[in-house]
């Protein structure tokens, strides 16, 4: 089949935004639905450019969105760190972590606060924003004087650019090619392979 991904996400997928919408203002939090779309979105595009899928394209958009809306059941159940001072109170004993799952979640992390650094300034400032403090992207948006199309298409970008860094795959759209000009490249391939920036 000779068709490019666009209009295949076009024709399969946003037409059924209204009833994707609709199925996700269940989520508790409404003023989170948009981010969700836009995440559901972003998902089932970067699976389509692996290899289209083999069920129907809407049964594969909700499935996604249903996966998406779980994965965020259990991240707000995970309790921080920061919020047990015991942790052998909290039922976990520390003794019981891998040393070598230890050492590979710190590296993992490591690799991921070095990419964010590596984001480009107003990119890296909304990521902050959204997904750190968690404004909606409204407040984003009226606190650094910009549009919600740009607070939208900078947190698109940052996602892509933190993907790229740690997965080391990049699946770009147009909808990601910024105003300001920003960039893949502005992410320092080199310093992912352990040179310094």
């Amino acid at each position: 089949m000779d068709e490019t991904l666009d209009a295949w996400f076009k024709r399969e997928i946003l037409v059924h935004e209204a009833a994707l919408v609709r199925f996700l203002n269940r989520w508790p939090n409404r003023s989170e639905v948009h981010d969700l779309r836009q995440e559901v979105y972003i998902r089932v595009y970067e699976a389509a450019a692996r290899a289209r899928p083999t069920s129907s394209p809407k049964t594969f958009l909700f499935q996604t969105a249903r996966h998406l809306l779980i994965d965020r059941v259990r991240r707000s159940r995970i309790v921080s760190i920061e919020g047990v001072p015991d942790l052998d109170v909290a039922g976990v004993l520390v003794d019981d972590v891998l040393p070598e799952r230890r050492v590979q979640a710190r590296q993992e992390l490591n690799l991921l606060a070095r990419a964010f650094a590596r984001l480009p300034p107003k990119c890296r400032e909304v990521m902050w924003l959204r997904r750190v403090d968690q404004l909606s992207q409204n407040e984003v948006a009226t606190r650094l004087g910009i549009t919600e199309s740009s607070v939208e298409k900078h947190v698109i970008k940052g996602t892509r650019l933190l993907a790229d860094a740690v997965f080391g795959q990049s699946v770009r759209t147009d909808a990601e090619r910024e105003p300001e000009g920003l960039s893949a490249g502005t992410v320092d391939r080199e310093s992912e392979h352990g040179k310094q920036p």
